[in-house]
């Protein structure tokens, strides 16, 4: 029997549109990815046929892709994609170069291709296991949202507030799933580029810039990313200039993370930055933080760190308490997966998990994006607002895009 690849594709996006409509069309969970600076597209297909949901002890779970939504659940526990099959292509090497190595793994069987187009199979999601709502935040909307985060500042409630808002957008017939996958991987090559789909879930596209934890060997490394400015010109990491609230917004989410570090008593960690990076067409301050697991005898610090960080005061506030009650409070619509987090899990003996930023859900006929701003004592309503369109575009250009013939 042929595998998927013996069939005569011409390219990879057919062999992936192949694959991918293959699974959804059996009701299998899927993860793709590509991470920042990577040449490997990496595909996870979990064919139990069933959602499964794992507590996030990471140091002990099998290879895998692991999800959680912004709000801690009851069980507190997160989705978990079992990898039935795992796989990774190099994008710098044709595919029928590929061929031995992938039949290696033996993703898929078949001799023919699938029947069903694949966004019936994308769209036909069953009872979703988070609350749903779909409020479209307008321009006054979001705007009093921050005014009321400011007061609350003022007041002296809160150091910062993270309000969010989702903007639908409507998906033509001509929406391509992987041409936007392919898309996303040429625009953004220092993000996290990703596509998950759990039946019960729903199906989710995003670009995220932000590094939540992350382990590989005896390293442990987290980010604290804030700050936010439109990339102009033609070299923008030299010509950027930043804004006293923007330095501190920044600030704020290193003093976090380093709070966590004080409440474990580890004190032997590196720090570098801030400096500045690029996301696309924004660029942002980042401060990187690096422990070394065998040298401070910490070999759970990944889960351990993933606990104490999410969700992060770049999503969510300081304190963290509060400015968890004020966006329950104040915020109209449940954030869902946005701001959660994502990732690969002991792939490769490394675990990479990222905030679940810059990110779309798509529905049957629109798609649903999430964004959100910082706001300090210092924010003006109308430049938030601003960002949070910026932020929005990132994913929002890369959908409805034209096959290039």
């Amino acid at each position: 029997m042929q595998t998927a690849l013996e069939i005569k594709f011409d390219s990879l996006e057919h062999y992936l549109s192949n694959l991918l409509a293959l699974h959804l069309e059996k009701g299998h969970q899927i993860a793709v990815w590509r991470k920042p600076k990577s040449q490997f597209l990496q595909i996870l297909i979990d064919k139990s046929g069933k959602a499964k949901k794992v507590s996030p002890f990471l140091e002990e779970l099998p290879a895998g892709f692991i999800v959680h939504p912004f709000e801690d659940q009851e069980d507190k526990k997160a989705y978990y994609l079992e990898a039935s099959s795992y796989f990774k292509i190099d994008l710098n090497i044709p595919l029928e170069d590929q061929k031995e190595s992938i039949d290696a793994i033996s993703i898929i069987k078949t001799n023919t291709e699938s029947k069903t187009p694949i966004n019936k199979s994308l769209f036909s999601s069953g009872e979703n296991g988070l609350r749903e709502s779909y409020f479209e935040c307008s321009k006054q909307d979001f705007v009093e949202l921050v005014e009321k985060g400011i007061q609350a500042i003022e007041n002296g409630e809160l150091n910062k507030i993270v309000p969010a808002k989702l903007k639908k957008i409507e998906l033509t017939k001509e929406f391509d799933l992987v041409n936007s996958i392919k898309s996303l991987i040429h625009a953004y090559p220092n993000a996290f580029i990703n596509f998950f789909h759990i039946p019960e879930v729903g199906s989710w596209l995003g670009a995220s810039p932000e590094v939540l934890i992350q382990t590989k060997g005896d390293l442990f490394s987290t980010m604290a990313l804030a700050g936010t400015q439109k990339a102009v010109g033609d070299n923008p990491l030299k010509n950027t200039a930043w804004t006293q609230k923007e330095i501190e917004e920044q600030a704020l989410v290193s003093r976090y993370i380093v709070d966590c570090f004080k409440k474990i008593r580890l004190r032997e960690y590196d720090e570098i930055g801030p400096k500045t990076v690029l996301a696309g067409n924004l660029l942002h301050l980042r401060s990187d933080f690096k422990v070394n697991m065998k040298g401070t005898n910490f070999p759970q610090l990944g889960s351990v760190m993933l606990e104490l960080l999410h969700p992060t005061s770049a999503v969510c506030g300081m304190p963290r308490k509060e400015a968890f009650d004020f966006l329950r409070t104040h915020e109209k619509f449940d954030r869902s997966l946005f701001a959660g987090y994502i990732g690969p899990v002991n792939i490769e003996e490394e675990t990479s998990i990222y905030v679940n930023l810059r990110t779309a859900r798509l529905m049957d006929g629109f798609a649903i994006l999430y964004a959100g701003a910082g706001v300090t004592e210092d924010s003006d309503p109308e430049k938030e607002w601003e960002e949070t369109e910026m932020k929005c575009d990132i994913i929002g250009q890369h959908l409805n895009l034209q096959k290039k013939l």
